[in-house]
């Protein structure tokens, strides 16, 4: 792997897809210094387990930042209406789970068990999750 593939900070962002959210700015990061992750509400997914897997294990990272935020969509529906409204329109339900949630923090820190329970993330010493409050530009850590 090339060597500029890997991150200066040794850091892997999973953020929320959000436009109002820029997780480099917000963390105070430079062009090259972190992976980030995006997708709608920060979930982890396969997927992103898949991203960080390959991340950690070929490309040097040690650290994991996680960031939700206030005002999600992923606040505003339920998995259920989401499948029932592309089934509607489309006339199938997708295979995949939307992975909404109604409370931020508690999905926030299923999302950090779910990278700790993957036999597949080495370095779990160092996973720290922040909701990002888009009101006010602050952000906190959730514990």
């Amino acid at each position: 792997m090339s060597e500029g593939a890997r991150p200066a900070k040794k850091l892997a962002i999973v953020a929320c897809m959000d436009a109002r959210l820029d997780p480099a700015e917000i963390l105070g990061l430079e062009l090259g210094d972190a992976h980030v992750i995006r997708n709608a509400g920060g979930v982890i997914t396969d997927d992103e387990i898949r991203s960080i897997a390959i991340s950690q294990n070929l490309l040097g990272t040690e650290k994991i930042v996680l960031i939700h935020h206030t005002d999600c969509g992923m606040l505003k529906f339920t998995d259920e209406e989401f499948r029932q409204r592309l089934e509607d329109e489309f006339g199938h339900r997708p295979e995949w789970d939307p992975g909404a949630f109604d409370d931020l923090e508690d999905n926030l820190r299923h999302s950090i068990a779910r990278i700790e329970a993957s036999p597949f993330i080495p370095h779990k010493d160092s996973i720290r999750g922040f909701v990002y409050e888009v009101e006010t530009g602050a952000l906190r850590e959730v514990v």
